[in-house]
């Protein structure tokens, strides 16, 4: 599954936003924080593990949760990629902007 795919779903940013504030969590202590069905839970939880953004241990019958920080990194390199090339384009315009005024 794609990061952004993963991540387009309120539920899904929702469970990221709890564990980047807690860190580590059961599932247990993610359901108890939803008014859906656990399964339905899971099944977030599922897509997040997909997308990579978020890792899974067993640690006897519970199931831990974490922020995968690798995948965090990727995504901030993208936005910071993404946000050069468009302060590149404002300081273009910019530049034409003060040709255009000083006529």
């Amino acid at each position: 599954m794609d990061t952004f795919s993963a991540l387009a779903d309120p539920t899904r940013r929702h469970i990221i936003e709890m564990l980047a504030s807690r860190g580590k969590m059961s599932a247990t202590d993610i359901f108890d924080k939803f008014s859906m069905s656990p399964p339905a839970v899971s099944q977030h939880l599922k897509v997040l593990r997909a997308a990579d953004v978020v890792t899974m241990e067993k640690q006897a019958q519970h199931h831990i949760y974490q922020i995968n920080p690798d995948k965090i990194d990727e995504i901030e390199a993208w936005i910071q990629k993404l946000s050069k090339a468009w302060n590149e384009r404002f300081d273009a315009l910019d530049k034409v902007l003060r040709a255009e005024k000083a006529k």
